[in-house]
């Protein structure tokens, strides 16, 4: 059987990367999921935007420090001029200024190089379902910063709704211990498509619009 379904809806993929000994190997790597189409390889922020101006573009791969335009403001622009694109970074760095810099303007998923196929690709399809995706490494820095910066956990913050589930405030818990989806399911002896549904209904209930606001959330709780 093919990789390539013909009756599958491809993402539409640009990959991002200044060099080109990486960008290369892993457009051709992407290329070969079933639900993938690299459309453009890109060598800097310039280049993805007039790939995604030439569109249709579903989702970019976007790298951080690239010349001309570096990933951030790369991001930035995207997410100002078009919304409908998902971004989600793959980079060596995990700093703080980094991972903030990137959240902030708008990238909605998060890797470090370390990552594997299966964990871009996995990103990439969960971006494109308008879902967030952090790297382990990532999610704890975020845990550790929002920790540093929240001295009283209970004392501000808007609080979680009455109408959480024992369950859902379990798995909000464990978002805040920096804890994946799979991770989570592990821990609580579920599927990974039933975490799905908790995540799902608890960012519906407490009106979370990421993983980052609720590793924040949950931290304010005294979840984590």
């Amino acid at each position: 059987m093919s990789e390539k379904a013909e009756n599958t809806r491809r993402l539409r993929v640009v990959v991002a990367d200044d060099q080109a000994a990486v960008r290369e190997p892993l457009a051709a790597v992407l290329g070969l999921a079933e639900d993938i189409d690299v459309v453009a390889a890109a060598a800097d922020g310039g280049e993805v935007l007039a790939a995604v101006a030439a569109g249709p573009v579903d989702v970019v791969l976007m790298d951080l420090r690239m010349p001309v335009m570096d990933g951030i403001e790369a991001t930035r622009r995207l997410t100002e001029e078009h919304p409908e694109v998902a971004v989600v970074v793959l980079t060596t760095f995990a700093d703080d200024e980094s991972i903030l810099g990137a959240l902030g303007a708008g990238a909605r998923g998060y890797l470090t190089k370390n990552a594997g196929r299966q964990d871009i690709t996995r990103a990439i399809r969960a971006a494109g379902a308008g879902q967030s995706v952090l790297d382990r490494e990532v999610q704890n820095r975020l845990l550790a910063t929002a920790r540093a910066r929240t001295p009283a956990p209970r004392a501000a913050g808007q609080p979680l709704p009455a109408d959480l589930t024992p369950r859902e405030r379990e798995v909000l818990a464990l978002i805040g211990q920096g804890l994946s989806n799979r991770g989570i399911a592990e821990k609580l002896f579920i599927s990974e498509a039933t975490v799905k549904t908790h995540i799902n209904n608890l960012f519906a209930k407490s009106h979370i619009r990421d993983r980052a606001e609720a590793v924040r959330r949950a931290i304010e709780a005294g979840l984590a």
